[in-house]
């Protein structure tokens, strides 16, 4: 026997849509009880394998800025943002703020060739693993 008075919920789509233009996003969090957290950024005792693996990101970064430079809007502006990336890591306490606001930059500058734009991607996630002083 049926309930005339039983309610039913719409489905929800907990996905994620996004259309259109360059977007960034920051943390999210899709789905029932889904949580996302943003907090600062922290770093842990020196790691020398984290270390070398950004020093080859930056190389290879740097080499596909060459290699990609006539698909690129403004080569200059990138390789310029790429160098204050270099020059706040060499630093005795690198920032993390003027390191995230660099690979924002940078990020911005590759689009949309693809090899850089993944390069770059891997190189921010080296950089967020460096164990900074």
């Amino acid at each position: 026997m049926r309930d005339d008075h039983e309610r039913h919920d719409p489905p929800v789509n907990n996905g994620l849509v996004i259309n259109g233009g360059t977007h960034y996003v920051g943390n999210q969090a899709v789905g029932h009880h889904a949580r996302a957290y943003s907090g600062s950024v922290s770093f842990s005792p020196q790691d020398t394998e984290q270390v070398a693996r950004t020093a080859e990101l930056l190389t290879r970064v740097e080499r596909l800025l060459q290699e990609h430079r006539a698909a690129l809007a403004d080569p200059d502006a990138a390789g310029r943002e790429l160098g204050r990336l270099r020059d706040e890591l060499d630093e005795a306490e690198p920032q993390p703020t003027v390191l995230r606001r660099a690979l924002d930059r940078l990020t911005g500058f590759v689009q949309p060739v693809g090899p850089l734009v993944t390069a770059v991607g891997q190189l921010a996630a080296s950089v967020q693993g460096l164990p900074l002083p």
